[in-house]
């Protein structure tokens, strides 16, 4: 099979041949049919993540096809869609584990970071770990939606929202264009945050029923004239921008942030005692989450807006992404 390695932390993409192989007992050989190109690549495309182990394929927005099962299958069966995200499997022993928080396991595996990911033909991942994919949505659509539609998805259904409440997505990017849309379905009263005029069509053929642009006007004195934000999803990774959306929030209002950012934020005590203000962070989810948010999209015609490319131009993939010039996911379809 063909499948794109990087050798070294900071090392290029390159296109290998690799033997393939019969998956291990509790665990599915999937082919490949698409895979999303995530900023979080980066930690493997640059040795970011802690005792990350190379060489390393990339990629965890996988969907594809059963093409093997090791041992017993259960509920599964080769020629099932199935898509792979963030969660990629847990220990089962930490304390998280122990209480059903397998997201939050102490030792989380990652596809493309733990083990090797989607940028290739074949990958192979623990059965519990799969996603059913609804007939409604193809691969390159449901690729996606493995990281970053589930976890804006799983977010805003956490949040504390209802249906009516003021709702703010913090930038149209990768996130935040499926952020708007799953807002808008969920019923919120969806309010678009972007940098530039040219964004605010977009937003508002999306859902958003408001659209504020950061470039001219002020964020949190435009929410609060409008009531203030029961919930304002941050969703990229600046930190400077995400500390000044506190003060858009109403009383009791969240802040929930999922644009991750090694980057700090000032935020007083002060912003947050007076009005009940709280900041969260939230991460992705389990399979069912992400099965959950794959329905839903089918559903309600969510859909990431994606450029896709050949498995031979991963590289122009990931790089497009990190230029910030992509609308607005990479998908590599195999």
């Amino acid at each position: 099979m063909k499948t794109v390695r990087v050798n070294h932390a900071g090392g290029d993409f390159q296109l290998m041949d690799e033997p393939i192989r019969d998956p291990e007992p509790g665990s599915a050989r999937i082919k490949v049919q698409a895979c999303g190109v995530c900023h979080s690549d980066l930690f493997t495309k640059e040795g970011a993540w802690p005792g990350i182990v190379y060489p390393r394929t990339p990629g965890h927005e996988i969907a594809g096809v059963i093409d093997g099962i090791g041992g017993d299958g259960g509920i599964w069966k080769v020629g099932d869609r199935v898509g792979v995200g963030w969660y990629g499997g847990h220990d089962g022993q930490c304390d998280p584990c122990r209480r059903g928080d397998f997201i939050g396991c102490e030792k989380l595996r990652v596809p493309g970071i733990s083990y090797d990911g989607g940028y290739a033909e074949f990958v192979y991942a623990p059965l519990y770990t799969l996603a059913r994919i609804p007939p409604e949505l193809t691969p390159e659509e449901a690729a996606p939606i493995m990281c970053a539609g589930i976890t804006t998805f799983n977010a805003l259904r956490n949040s504390g929202g209802r249906p009516g409440d003021l709702v703010a997505i913090q930038s149209m990017g990768g996130l935040g264009h499926l952020g708007v849309q799953f807002a808008s379905k969920f019923g919120f009263q969806t309010v678009a945050i972007g940098r530039g005029s040219d964004k605010k069509h977009l937003a508002l053929n999306l859902g958003a029923r408001t659209y504020i642009d950061s470039a001219s006007q002020d964020v949190a004195k435009e929410l609060q004239r409008m009531g203030g934000a029961s919930v304002i999803l941050a969703t990229a990774p600046d930190g400077k921008a995400i500390g000044s959306l506190v003060d858009g929030l109403a009383v009791s209002g969240k802040l929930v942030i999922v644009g991750a950012s090694p980057e700090p934020f000032a935020v007083s005590s002060i912003q947050l005692i007076g009005g009940r203000k709280s900041i969260m962070g939230w991460p992705s989810g389990v399979a069912k989450d992400s099965e959950d948010a794959l329905k839903f999209a089918a559903l309600n015609g969510v859909r990431p807006m994606i450029e896709t490319f050949r498995l031979d131009r991963a590289e122009d993939a990931y790089n497009h992404m990190i230029s910030g010039k992509v609308r607005f996911r990479s998908v590599i379809k195999v």
